[in-house]
């Protein structure tokens, strides 16, 4: 038994032996080399990306050369200013807003019954339906989608056999939001991004709700609360976490999306596309960084809040 214990207790022979030993011995720096390099990658390429952004959002560009600055000023920042580029911030921004709104509203209900009434072969259908859309690639899924609302789609068809083609041409005679075809307007916009985003907000507040003990709806129902009370007062307070984290993906998601937009909407710029034109073909790479910065500003923003109601609880 004592030759075993020394057997045990002896140094592994070798070089990997030796390491081996080591970083039994210390697993401080066992976790040191397993995050580090993905540590590293994100604090390089990921925050240096970043801190290269902000520091080119303070140039300007020569009016006349068309070269950048190198000097720090806010000339930048006084041009994103300006009611042409104001417009296209907050163009997105409420449409970001409209499409979180309306996922939320959409998704409640899917999310609630998965969470409070499937079972067994049903709930693992209702994942592989909320899931299945993510399987598919982005752009092929965009572009179905400009098929389906153009004018020779499967839903102006539809439309016109049930008789409320009048309804859709009113909606499409709209000065804002309409088009000359649901594919040429920001209703299609708005159509394509719910349907992108809306998994990514059905599965937090699923998650939220498979949370809310079964007892406290009981006790509700016990003390006489209507189903509304027992809704505003106990159900959507709870879900509330899952609502928010849900809203952070759809939010952001659609804040930063350039490319929905440039397939399926109009000629008006979202903040994506300004910052894809300022640094292509415009070459303007200082107002293409300012312009960068504000979805970061915005959510940075939406993130403190969403933090200070709990949302990261759900996620």
């Amino acid at each position: 038994m004592a030759d075993d214990g020394m057997a045990i207790n002896q140094p592994a022979d070798g070089v990997l032996g030796r390491v081996s030993d080591l970083l039994f011995r210390r697993p401080g720096l066992l976790l040191a080399i397993l995050l580090g390099p993905p540590l590293i990658w994100i604090g390089v390429v990921y925050v240096g990306s970043l801190v290269a952004l902000l520091v080119q959002s303070f140039y300007s560009i020569d009016e006349f050369s068309g070269r950048i600055v190198r000097e720090f000023t806010l000339k930048t920042y006084a041009e994103l200013l300006r009611p042409s580029n104001l417009d296209i911030v907050l163009r997105t921004v409420l449409m970001a807003a409209s499409v979180t709104l309306a996922s939320a509203l959409i998704a409640f209900p899917i999310a609630f019954y998965a969470a409070r009434f499937a079972r067994g072969w049903i709930k693992g259908l209702f994942f592989i339906a909320v899931m299945l859309p993510l399987w598919s690639s982005y752009l092929v899924r965009v572009y179905a989608w400009k098929l389906i609302l153009a004018n020779e789609g499967v839903l102006n068809w539809s439309v016109e056999r049930v008789g409320l083609t009048p309804l859709v041409d009113a909606l499409l005679s709209m000065p804002v939001i309409g088009g000359p075809s649901l594919s040429f307007s920001y209703i299609g916009t708005f159509l394509v991004f719910v349907y992108l985003w809306l998994p990514f907000m059905i599965l937090p507040i699923q998650a939220a709700l498979e949370r809310v003990p079964g007892s406290m709806l009981e006790a509700s129902d016990d003390l006489g609360a209507r189903p509304g009370q027992t809704f505003r007062k106990v159900i959507f307070p709870l879900a509330l976490p899952g609502i928010v984290a849900g809203s952070i993906f759809t939010f952001s998601l659609t804040l930063g999306d350039y490319i929905a937009p440039q397939i399926v909407g109009s000629s008006r710029l979202f903040i994506g596309q300004a910052v894809y034109m300022h640094q292509g073909t415009a070459g303007n790479l200082p107002m293409a960084a300012a312009f960068s910065m504000v979805p970061i500003v915005v959510m940075a923003i939406y993130l403190w809040i969403a933090k200070k109601m709990g949302a990261f609880n759900a996620l």
